[in-house]
């Protein structure tokens, strides 16, 4: 398999889900993958896992949230390789659920720090790499709460991802100088083992989110990480700052 002229691509949160696919989907289109985590058992068997699909690949565990441990790390990818052609911001999550007026300061940081900080610590420290790389982008992820502000309890959570939005149109704007593209990703509902437990004990709770698709059926993480494999190459070239809905028009509500 061609290397697409040795490109290489970092994912975050990248050991199951949405990250993992995507990472496979960008070692099939021929990247060398980098995938990060902070289960480096995970990792470990992931970097197995697509050495037998023929898929070139490395496991570097360290936590998005931490500035000096995404530095250190993007800094060891970024010399070993020379450059780093894709960023894609993956790692993120709910982080739990609370109401404001019980909020801690502690859990207000914490999911602001997985959602947003972390895309700008894994940015900026990409971007010295990003430079040297051919048709460079970086990928972030939001979320419809991003607009909707979220349901009970999400509401910190629909505010970091309003921030990854505003700072994909402002790393767009900061970057396009060096030809560094900068977009962003919004998945709806996704078929993954992030919702095994309701989907075992409730299971007709699960079945009903469809109702709420305009297509009628959840998404497949396989859908995400194409759309992905897209913004990253060569027939994207002319997009930045643009968030694509991946929701089967969940958005706009039915």
């Amino acid at each position: 398999m061609s290397k697409l002229n040795n490109r290489v691509a970092l994912v975050t949160g990248a050991t199951g889900g949405i990250g993992f696919e995507v990472a496979k989907r960008l070692g099939k289109d021929g990247y060398t993958v980098i995938l990060n985590g902070i289960e480096d058992e995970a990792g470990a068997d992931r970097v197995k896992e697509l050495a037998a699909a023929g898929i070139t690949s490395e496991y570097y565990g360290f936590d998005v949230t931490n500035d000096e441990q995404v530095t250190a790390n993007i800094q060891k990818i970024g010399e070993k390789y020379g450059k780093i052609d894709v960023l894609v911001n993956n790692a993120g999550g709910l982080g739990g659920r609370s109401r404001f007026e019980e909020m801690t300061t502690e859990f207000y940081r914490n999911v602001m720090a997985l959602n947003l900080d972390s895309v700008f610590f894994t940015s900026r420290a990409a971007i010295p790499f990003l430079k040297k790389g051919e048709i460079p982008t970086i990928i972030n992820y939001t979320s419809n709460a991003g607009w909707n502000a979220g349901g009970p309890g999400a509401g910190i959570y629909g505010t970091s991802k309003a921030g990854v939005h505003a700072i994909t149109r402002a790393l767009a704007k900061d970057l396009a100088e060096y030809g560094i593209r900068v977009n962003a990703v919004s998945p709806g509902t996704i078929d993954t083992p992030f919702h095994a437990q309701i989907k075992s004990t409730k299971p007709e709770v699960f079945a009903s989110w469809k109702n709420n698709i305009m297509l009628g059926r959840l998404g497949q993480p396989e859908e995400v990480a194409s759309v992905v494999s897209f913004l990253a190459g060569n027939d994207a070239a002319f997009i930045t700052a643009e968030t694509i809905q991946i929701g089967g028009g969940q958005a706009l509500g039915i």
